[in-house]
């Protein structure tokens, strides 16, 4: 039986990998540091998981003991375990660099010095920055960031050599990164290493640039959470979801459940990669939807219905959507849960609760 180490298995997409390779027949192990602004209590956390069977190691990723320990044995690691979103300000930066990218660097080390050479890796959308457009005459064209006096006037959309607005289409691997924010570096900055860790040591690598991630036991309440939850934890409280820009902004929403599948069948591929590999994949549903559609799904016809402010968060990006054709067509992966169907469950699903 192949041996799993879960990075961040205790969090919101750790869980549902968790879930789904103890289905596929993996020995599942954990290592998560249970922060309590994430998880909520986290001797909580260990008995639901000692209940079900999981080994799991209380332990930050930067902890050689720790480190140690979780990686007895294992076969395969998927790291899962980061600081996620943009955060409050930049003071965050240090935190983010830290977790992240130190974070990676040790489970690297630490993967070398057990032998263990097949590596999963969370990466994300944000290495794109803005995503794929065209002209109005069809030419591509990546836009540089947007303007500050831009946003506060208004306009919202990428403005094309002529005048006017570009057109969005889907961003594939081959799009060079362009990260905007302290978030999207780190995750640039782990993709190199991992593939800079599969180089020397002859090591297979897999990063999965998730898209929008959304579904139950999503974190709650707190400035890391994603879009998704801040709407849905608006909504509990009996308030308007507060839509920033126009609402018209592009996304992929991929239910968590979808996700967990493309990890295990990353897991799995790696088995059959060359040595000294890495390969990028993206991780989306393949269907468009907008941040307004989005928030009215989860509000439903009876509950506080969007609020457009105009309110921007530089760092933003304005569309960008996936096309998961490369996943589909090496690992034969394609997202199951449909947007409609997946946010009717979201509405009512339990979300996770930080303590504060």
């Amino acid at each position: 039986m192949t041996r799993l180490l879960v990075t961040g298995g205790a969090g919101f997409i750790g869980s549902a990998i968790v879930r789904r390779a103890l289905e596929e027949g993996y020995d599942v192990r954990v290592l998560d540091s249970l922060r309590d602004d994430v998880h909520g209590a986290p001797a909580d956390v260990v008995a639901d998981h000692e209940r079900r069977g999981i080994a799991i190691v209380h332990g930050d990723v930067r902890d050689r003991v720790a480190l140690d320990a979780a990686l007895d044995g294992v076969d395969v690691v998927c790291h899962q375990a980061a600081k996620v979103g943009l955060g409050v300000d930049f003071q965050d930066a240090p935190d983010y660099v830290s977790t992240n990218d130190a974070g990676t660097a040790h489970v690297l080390a630490a993967m070398d010095r057990h032998g263990v050479g097949r590596l999963v890796v969370a990466s994300s959308m944000v290495v794109y920055g803005e995503g794929a457009y065209a002209t109005a005459s069809g030419e591509p064209l990546r836009p540089p960031a947007r303007r500050r006096e831009d946003l506060d006037a208004g306009e919202f959309d990428p403005i094309g050599p002529d005048g006017r607005p570009l057109v969005p289409g889907l961003i594939d691997e081959s799009a060079s990164l362009d990260p905007r924010n302290v978030y999207a570096q780190t995750k640039v900055a782990q993709e190199h290493l991992a593939s800079s860790w599969a180089r020397a040591t002859g090591g297979r690598a897999i990063a999965l640039r998730y898209h929008n991630v959304y579904g139950p036991g999503m974190p709650a309440n707190t400035p890391y959470a994603g879009v998704a939850s801040l709407f849905r934890s608006a909504i509990a409280r009996g308030e308007a979801p507060r839509v920033f820009e126009d609402g018209r902004q592009r996304r992929d929403f991929v239910h968590v459940d979808d996700v967990a599948g493309a990890n295990t069948a990353s897991i799995a591929a790696t088995a059959d990669l060359p040595s000294d590999s890495f390969r990028a994949y993206n991780v989306g549903s393949g269907v468009v939807h907008t941040i307004g559609e989005m928030a009215a799904a989860i509000a439903g016809p009876d509950g506080p219905q969007p609020v457009v402010t105009g309110e921007y968060r530089l760092g933003d990006v304005r569309h960008v959507t996936a096309s998961s054709d490369r996943i589909a067509r090496d690992l034969g992966w394609r997202a199951e849960v449909d947007f409609a169907r997946g946010m009717r469950e979201f509405a009512t699903a339990p979300l996770r609760a930080a303590v504060r």
